[in-house]
């Protein structure tokens, strides 16, 4: 389990704005502004009015006291803070708990690698390198969830590269990090991002490896669960 920094308080998300801030009301009622660590639409992950956690720094010298962590939408909570997930998933490969991924000498973070990207994990070992790229996927559609949730050409980018360690030799996964427990499919967001789709699809069948993680969220951390099944074709 990936456990936060400190225990997140919990308030009510009363509007984001920015991209990179929301307003956030404590149970004291005192009105917050907490920062936003997500850059993406966060389509189906917020409401006004919903329910929100926040890391609280204490005192420190940062610009914004809270960071905005998760929201509750329905029965649980959505995980929005982009910067866990590598973590998380580097967390549970270690534990062994990712078929396919265990057993492997070396773990790496921000490793470089193709055009002036980094690479999530670089996993080597006795049976090669495995480069792994994480995504964090919070759109929600009905029972499926999907990626991305806003066009992005840095998503593009990265299959690409990915493509290319499958050319090299090597192995190349690309992880979705599922971050909400209120559904039970995973697939592209064909509606969103057409091409992000198309290209999937062919990153798949170049080689490139897909999963989807399952997890669950507390106030304490966030915890890899399984897998979920991935449709491209939903």
């Amino acid at each position: 389990m990936m456990k936060f920094p400190t225990t997140l308080i919990e308030a009510v998300l009363v509007k984001r704005y920015k991209r990179f801030l929301a307003d956030c009301r404590l149970e004291d009622g005192t009105l917050v502004t907490a920062h936003c660590p997500n850059s993406g639409a966060m389509t189906t992950c917020w409401e006004e009015g919903c329910r929100a956690a926040l890391t609280d720094h204490g005192i420190t010298e940062r610009k914004l006291k809270y960071t905005l962590e998760m929201t509750r939408m329905g029965r649980g909570w959505v995980g929005v803070n982009t910067m866990w997930p590598n973590k998380a998933t580097a967390l549970a490969i270690e534990a062994g708990q990712i078929p396919g991924l265990e057993g492997y000498g070396s773990l790496r973070r921000e490793v470089p690698y193709g055009k002036n990207s980094r690479i999530d994990i670089l996993l080597e070992g006795d049976r090669g390198r495995v480069w792994v790229e994480v995504k964090n996927t919070t759109l929600k559609d009905g029972e499926v969830v999907r990626f991305p949730d806003a066009v992005t050409e840095r998503g593009l980018k990265h299959l690409h590269e990915l493509e290319s360690q499958v050319v090299a030799g090597d192995r190349a996964v690309l992880v979705f990090f599922v971050n909400r427990s209120d559904v039970s499919v995973m697939s592209a967001a064909h509606d969103v991002d057409p091409v992000y789709s198309k290209a999937l699809k062919k990153a798949k069948a170049r080689g490139v490896e897909l999963l989807a993680l399952s997890t669950t969220r507390t106030l304490l951390g966030i915890k890899v669960t399984g897998q979920l099944p991935i449709d491209l074709d939903r």
